[in-house]
This record gives C-alpha cells, structure tokens and sequence, in this order.
C-alpha cells in the first residue's frame, strides 16, 4: 500500500506520532488511507453543503474498511466572479485545484481519493490532479441547485442575468427584478441548467469517473447523501482492486463523454475541461474530434438556457444513464469501457429507462440531428472557436454581420446597455483568453444584455473570450489563437463584414490575407492586463483555449 511510506517500520515512528497528534488511531493506520477532498466553503452555493456530503463519504469508507482523511480545496463561485476583476481567477483556478489534489495526495501517501467537488472548475480541476497522481479515485460531487419560481414558472440563475438586461431596456421594473432576484436560486447545490457545473458533474459519470446519478441527484435529496455513502465504499473496491484514473479514462471513454456532451447540449466550458483532463490522461483531443461526433450524434435534451427544463426533470425522467442508454442502443457509445463501478459502461446503463420523453428526446424524435456543440473554423478562427448551437436561434445558425470591436467585457457591455449596438452587427470582444485576459473571463454579463434587450435574434458575439454555461444566443467564443497571442481576431476593425456558418462549422471575414498582413504591421499590443502575482505567472505559462488553456 502506499501509505506504508507513512506509516509501517520503526522508520516511520515520527510519521504515526503526527497522526496520533491528529487523533488518529493504531487500528486506524493498519487500514488504507483514503484522502477525501472536499471543496466545501461557504461562498459557493453549490458547496455550502459538501461538509454533509464528506461526512456521508467517510461514513461509507468506514463501513467498507478505510479510514478516511477529509482535506480542502477551494474553489471560486463563477456567479459571484461575475462581470469584474475576480472572474479572471476563476479558470486558473483549475490548475491551482489540480496541483493541490497532487500536492496532498503524494505529500501524504493516500491509498485512494474521494473527490468532492461541484462547481465549474473544481470538477475537471480534481479530476485533472486525480489523473496525475493516478490512485484508484472516485469522484461524488455534491449534486444540482432546484429550479426557482417565478410568476408560477420555472427559473434559474440565467434568467436573473437575462432580467438585468430586461430592466436595463425598460421592460421589467425594479420590483420585478427584485422578484426574480429573490426566487430564482432557491436551494444550495450546482445552478439549476446545463451548466458548466452540471455538464462536468454528467459527464464524470459519461467518463466512468463516478458512479451513476452523479450528474443529476439534486443536491437536496436524500438520496445524493446515500450515493455519496456508496462513492465511500466504492473507492475501497477501487483500492482492492487497484484500478486507478488512467485505466478508466481514455481516448475510448473522453470519445464517450463527447458523445453524451452532444446528447445534452453541454456549456461550450466542456470544451476547455475535457482537452485539459485529456492532457493529464496522455490524450490529445482535437477539436475536429467533437465536430466527428456531433454530426452523427443528435441533441436529445434543451436544459435551460437552452429550453425550459432544469436538471431536477433530467433526474426524473432517468438521469444521464437514460442518455446514455438512448445512445448505447444506437450504436453511438462505446459499451465495453471500464467504470469505477467495476462493470462497463453498457452493463451500469443496460437497466435504464426513458421515463419521460419530453425531457430526454428518444433518438429517432431529437432537437436536432447534430449535437449540441459546433466548433467552426475560418480565417479569424484558425485553430477553431466554440459554439453552444444547441442554444442559438434557428435564424442566427446562418448570419452575416458588422463587427463591433471592443478591447474588454467592460467596453462592450457599456456599448449593449447604451443602446450602441444594432441588429445586424456582431460584438467582437478582443484580449479576453486564457493569456490576455488572463484568465479567460465568462462574458455571462454581455450575452445576457443582448438576450435582455431583445437583440439575440439579430446580433451575434464572438470573443477569445469564453462563456458561462448560462450564455444563450449566438455566443461563439474560445477564438483560437487568442488576439494576445498574434491571431487574426486581434486583426478584426469596426466595420469588417464577417460570415457565420454553424451548420457548415465555418467563420470568416471579408479581409484578405494581404490586409491581413497589413494591419499586423501596425498592430500595437496593449498593455498586460495584470503585472503581478500569480495571474501574471498564469499568463506567461498558459496554452491556447485549443489545447484546453493548460499550463505548459
């Protein structure tokens, strides 16, 4: 066992003396070591209740024959972050929780981890240390938010942002918003929609890095605090068996998990989190990959902001194994990948039944054909961008636009809320990646102005930027390489006319290449948006959003 580094031998007397000094046992330390990692804070919502959720995993760790060590990690809450200087933090965070997941489980020889996350990047950040260190691990997150209430209708944080807009624009009163304010986040637990947080909680079970009903058990319900108790004993089958991360996750099982991302209509985040966990598997993930897979792969579900379901539904009518059985029947999972079930991924959904299909559209009745997420490519997109087609309007798919240059979210919502922007045009916000931001901000507060304000029918944004999961509209984003790395979006002037094409996964812009060229020659980088501390370290080491913004 590898905790026998710490604590077997007359070697390691200092090492049982500190776990004395802890409160820890003699028949404690003759069991494995299982490190359970827990990001409750009380600044998250969706983490305010990970304290219950550890104590159930330790229950279950015990019952099966480990003794369970909880540790912290943090983690930033997106909505919070929103719209300011603290937004830049929060995709960095990811590499911070990555390091910390491996600086605490080789600092102290853990047989095996339990993940508790459930928020944005505390979900692919754990995953991506857990894949580092590679002892059996299992991932319990602490389950989606429910849907709020408003005027008799379902609501969720997304329509909080969308309302700002409408206030903005003189179609609610300060009252209403107020209503809207107090209603639509009624409950702790991961943002009600399709998510980034729910989209990475899903698809930990699409990967096989966690157990069934990951994705969906409200956080709430009790049952989430049983599957949390089983996630404890599962990780000690794990250990006995010593299957760890990099024997389930492969080319084989991030193949599926794109698939199910497709099938969901997941947050475009999915296509930062999945190359970067890829990355610590050993695994390059192309992007023309998820292109492959959508065509062939139809949009079952249109979770908010897509549609008008929240994720509770998604429970009830089966949860993500539904999905995937949907899938599965069709030809379009692989069934034979390994889990941390310790059966393959068609055996855990074999018993699973669509139990409501207006929710979880059957194969032969999708949204669409394809799937939820285009990746296009052109001449201001070389190395691709990102779009959530899933929830884009039938008549922004095919559009022909007037950019809008702006250096920054600020200038460009400013522009929005001041009536400055026109149907026909396209936002174009510039020096917002993972290295010119740095951090790659969430243009949550812009997209939603637009669909506040009525203007998401007639106006696109493209940003090197990325979006919340709760983004809406014809949001394309992670524009690859990034204006602060040298790409031709940084090139783009007011006026330029640029083509989008969603369906043919295309984006261009009427400049030559010669023009091009030209601009270059006069292009003056502006200034670091940041000079100090560690975001500035961030930004010298940060890959492009292609390669997931990992650090290199």
């Amino acid at each position: 066992m590898k905790s026998d580094n710490v604590t077997k031998g007359p070697d390691r007397a200092p090492h049982r003396s500190l776990f004395y000094a802890a409160g820890f046992t003699e028949e404690e330390l003759k069991k494995p070591l299982i490190g359970v990692i827990s990001a409750y804070s009380e600044i998250i919502p969706g983490h305010t209740h990970l304290d219950k959720i550890a104590q159930a995993v330790k229950a279950g760790v015990y019952a099966a024959g480990g003794t369970p060590v909880l540790l912290p990690a943090i983690g930033v809450c997106d909505g919070i972050a929103m719209g300011h200087e603290g937004m830049r933090y929060s995709l960095p965070s990811r590499e911070l929780i990555a390091d910390s997941v491996e600086t605490l489980a080789n600092g102290h020889c853990f047989d095996g981890l339990v993940l508790i996350p459930n928020c944005d990047k505390i979900v692919p950040g754990m995953v991506m240390g857990a894949l580092r260190v590679n002892v059996p691990s299992i991932v319990i997150s602490g389950g989606p938010m429910l849907a709020g209430h408003v005027n008799g209708d379902h609501s969720c944080l997304s329509d909080m942002f969308v309302a700002v807009g409408a206030f903005k624009g003189g179609k609610i009163n300060e009252q209403q918003l107020t209503e809207i304010e107090e209603a639509c986040c009624p409950s702790c637990g991961s943002c009600s929609g399709m998510y980034t947080a729910n989209s990475m909680n899903c698809l930990c079970e699409a990967i096989g890095i966690a157990l069934p009903g990951n994705g969906c058990i409200p956080a709430v319900y009790s049952a989430r605090t049983a599957l949390a108790k089983h996630a404890g004993m599962k990780v000690m089958d794990l250990v006995k068996n010593d299957v760890k991360p990099r024997d389930i996750i492969n080319l084989d099982s991030l193949k599926n998990a794109i698939t199910v991302d497709m099938a969901l209509g997941c947050s475009t985040n999915s296509a930062l989190h999945l190359p970067a966990i890829a990355h610590e598997a050993g695994v390059k993930l192309d992007l023309h990959l998820f292109n492959e897979i959508s065509e062939k792969t139809p949009n079952l579900c249109h979770l908010a902001p897509a549609g008008h379901t929240f994720m509770e539904q998604l429970n009830r009518a089966g949860g993500v194994a539904a999905v995937m059985k949907e899938l599965c029947d069709a030809g379009l999972l692989n069934p034979d990948t390994p889990t941390v079930t310790g059966k393959t991924t068609g055996e855990n959904v074999k018993n699973a039944f669509n139990l409501d299909t207006s929710i979880i559209r059957p194969i032969d009745n999708p949204y669409s054909r394809t799937g939820g997420l285009a990746f296009l490519f052109g001449n201001i997109a070389k190395k691709g961008c990102v779009v959530k087609r899933s929830a884009v309007l039938p008549e922004m798919l095919k559009h022909t636009c007037k950019a809008r240059v702006f250096h920054g979210e600020e200038a460009a919502v400013a522009a929005i809320y001041g009536g400055d922007i026109k149907p026909g045009d396209v936002v174009v916000i510039l020096y917002e990646g993972p290295k010119g931001g740095p951090g790659m901000r969430e243009m949550l507060v812009p997209t939603s102005a637009l669909v506040g304000m009525g203007l998401d029918s007639t106006v696109a944004l493209i940003t090197d930027g990325r979006f919340s999961g709760a983004s809406a509209g014809a949001a394309i984003g992670h524009v690859s390489p990034e204006a602060a790395m040298g790409g031709e979006i940084g090139l783009i002037r007011d006026g330029d006319i640029i083509d989008i094409d969603m369906d043919a996964y295309s984006i261009h812009a009427h400049v030559s290449e010669e023009e091009f060229a030209a601009r270059r020659a006069e292009q003056v980088m502006p200034e670091p948006n940041v000079k100090s501390g560690w975001l500035s370290r961030y930004a010298r080491l940060v890959a492009g959003a292609d390669e997931g913004a990992v650090l290199k």
